[in-house]
């Protein structure tokens, strides 16, 4: 039965801290949630990756199978990007319907299990590529990669560095890239070039296990964590948690104004409303 729970929001000494309204369960009954996404063609979609499957809020089957999709984002003509945790791919759905792979090799080997993604404007795809969908004796790579897909196709390899890259988001001027890394519970930042490149990589803030992150308009880091979504202020300050009865494994910013915020939690799906339009930012397109 689905309905309303208390949404505990612990606050820091800021009065800039969005404010959430209750908490509210509106699907469950799943394997394992992930991956939401809010469009305005598409409403609100998410994968829960052990049933191969892409649900509606209403719970009616979007895609079967899903390559047991993690991740999903929209590019900026409205189709449909997935990371395919189960056929190790960063795959689109064009208009038409018809899926292309966009990445499922680097340098002849095949990827590990694509897990997250985000898209930056000009459409460079940025995505991470732990191990969690791959048996280890069928692993090719003996790393664990953050890769760039260009608008040419172009797949470019980033970074080594994470032992678990998890989550990732851009920040409102797309010049600082955040990325999780859930075996070693900390958040890196990186500037970010025109060319898509990663520099200066610097300590954002120790995150137990972040998963999938989302920044809102003013900047601030919404990750979701062990204990919990986290809110962390640009400087890495944090500014609140908001307590969700199942682990939390992403969220995203949905609805018209991007006044909802909705998280994927193992069995179920969450949202809360935002304390006024202008405080998030919605899923583009």
């Amino acid at each position: 039965m689905l309905h309303a729970l208390l949404l505990t929001v612990l606050l820091a000494a800021s009065d800039d801290v969005v404010v959430l309204g209750p908490l509210e369960k509106i699907a469950t009954g799943f394997q394992f949630t992930e991956g939401p996404l809010w469009t305005a063609e598409t409403g609100l979609i998410f994968s829960d990756i052990p049933a191969d499957t892409i649900f509606r809020a209403d719970q009616s089957v979007f895609r079967k199978p899903s390559g047991n999709s993690n991740g999903l984002a929209a590019d900026r003509e409205g189709r449909l990007i997935a990371c395919e945790h189960g056929n190790r791919r960063v795959s689109r759905t064009e208009k038409d319907g018809v899926i292309i792979t966009l990445a499922d090799r680097y340098l002849g080997r095949r990827l590990n299990s694509p897990n997250d993604l985000a898209i930056r404007s000009d459409g460079r795809i940025f995505f991470t590529d732990p191990p969690y969908g791959v048996k280890p004796d069928d692993r090719e790579l003996p790393f664990c990669g953050v890769y760039s897909i260009a608008p040419d196709g172009t797949l470019t390899l980033l970074s080594v560095y994470f032992r678990s890259p998890n989550g990732l988001a851009f920040s409102p001027d797309e010049k600082t890239l955040y990325i999780g890394d859930s075996a070693d519970d900390f958040i890196e930042a990186f500037d970010v070039s025109e060319e898509g490149r990663l520099g200066n990589a610097r300590f954002f803030a120790h995150v137990p296990t972040p998963d999938g992150m989302k920044v809102d308009s003013r900047g601030r880091l919404w990750v979701t964590a062990k204990d919990g979504v986290r809110v962390y202020n640009p400087d890495g300050s944090p500014a609140a948690t908001v307590a969700v009865p199942e682990q939390p494994s992403n969220c995203a910013f949905g609805d018209t104004g991007g006044e909802t915020l909705y998280i994927t939690a193992r069995t179920s799906v969450y949202k809360a409303l935002c304390a006024g339009s202008d405080e998030t930012k919605g899923e583009k397109p």
